[in-house]
């Protein structure tokens, strides 16, 4: 396996995510992986801003700069989300600020974005069972992974609903795959999955009606103060004040 490019700034936080971490993976299965960097912070201060995401294939590599993967998460972004409650064992970078990333993730969740982005997240999946061409092996095997998916999603929608926790590493995951089978012969079969999964997400449970984004603020603060480094000081241009007036006009008479 080639190794993957360098990070656009330290890595914070990664791990191994995807059927590893479900318990779909076989022999032959993909290695994805996921994490988040801290980009330089004084690159933010020019006219361009740094790229937020890099995804690279072969090694399959996914990662995020910290301000985005926290607008992901206080949006309840199945994919981005699973990064904070993986196993500990599927961790491959933990550095501290990484740790109390996993320490404030319940801070993140909200009933409204979970019902939002996992629901629609699983209706992406059905939908793409109706369109799938059934004399096609390859085909098949593809409507067969979206079904498995549509499955964990529903499931880790309700248990989070009603229990606040992400359940990533399924409890019977070949139940799972059992019931992707039967779907992707008969995706009529979703139907009734989805709509006990809406009923159930439309009920009182533990999540609050908004996220809390106070601690991936404070967070964020932190993680920009540990990842600045002042520019030299270097000779000022022709015409450049010898003091900043803080943007203020000084008086001009």
């Amino acid at each position: 396996m080639s190794a993957a490019p360098a990070a656009p700034g330290p890595v914070l936080l990664s791990g191994v995510v995807g059927s590893t971490a479900y318990g779909f993976a076989h022999a032959g299965s993909d290695v994805d992986r996921l994490g988040l960097f801290a980009v330089p912070t004084e690159e933010l201060h020019g006219l361009h801003r740094p790229a937020e995401s890099q995804v690279t294939t072969g090694p399959d590599v996914t990662l995020h700069e910290a301000a985005k993967w926290c607008r992901l998460a206080l949006s309840c972004n199945p994919t981005a989300s699973e990064l904070v409650w993986l196993p500990d064992e599927l961790y491959e970078v933990r550095t501290p600020l990484g740790a109390e990333l996993v320490e404030i993730r319940s801070s993140f969740l909200s009933a409204p974005a979970v019902r939002k982005a996992y629901l629609g997240y699983a209706e992406q999946q059905f939908r793409k069972l109706l369109t799938r061409d059934g004399t096609d092996p390859a085909a098949r095997r593809r409507a067969a992974k979206h079904a498995r998916h549509l499955v964990r999603l529903v499931g880790q929608a309700v248990l989070l609903h009603e229990t606040g926790h992400n359940a990533v590493r399924l409890t019977d995951p070949e139940h799972v795959r059992d019931l992707g089978e039967r779907i992707a012969e008969r995706p009529a079969v979703a139907e009734s999955l989805i709509a006990d999964a809406a009923d159930r997400l439309a009920r009182p449970g533990v999540l609050p009606a908004a996220p809390d984004p106070r601690p991936a603020e404070s967070w964020l603060r932190r993680v920009r103060a540990a990842h600045y480094t002042a520019p030299p000081e270097g000779p000022r241009g022709p015409g450049a004040p010898a003091q900043s007036t803080g943007g203020a006009l000084g008086p001009t008479g």
